[in-house]
């Protein structure tokens, strides 16, 4: 979770905020409401690339979904243990 400060810690407290925002992404708040936020380059290059392997990560499962369902409609794919198995052997045969 982001350590979150109000805004009144950037004058009173500022050794608190730059250590938090060392290795986090740090809130910043102004009455009571989310308003900034505080990190140093190192954190924010991190997120950075954690966003983008997520994003990666998730756009590989959803192409092996849709991949899936194309191989199901056009019945490239088998279901019980006798099916697959003698699939495999006819793909072993064919080799």
């Amino acid at each position: 979770m982001e350590p979150i400060f109000p805004i009144t810690a950037l004058s009173k407290d500022q050794a608190a905020v730059k250590e938090a925002a060392q290795n986090n992404i740090v809130r910043i708040t102004e009455h009571g409401a989310a308003a900034w936020k505080f990190t140093s380059e190192e954190a924010y290059e991190q997120a950075v690339q954690d966003a983008v392997a997520d994003a990666l990560y998730e756009a590989q499962v959803a192409w092996a979904i849709e991949r899936g369902r194309q191989d199901f409609a056009e019945g490239a794919c088998t279901t019980g243990t006798e099916n697959a198995k003698a699939r495999l052997a006819a793909l072993r045969a064919a080799q």
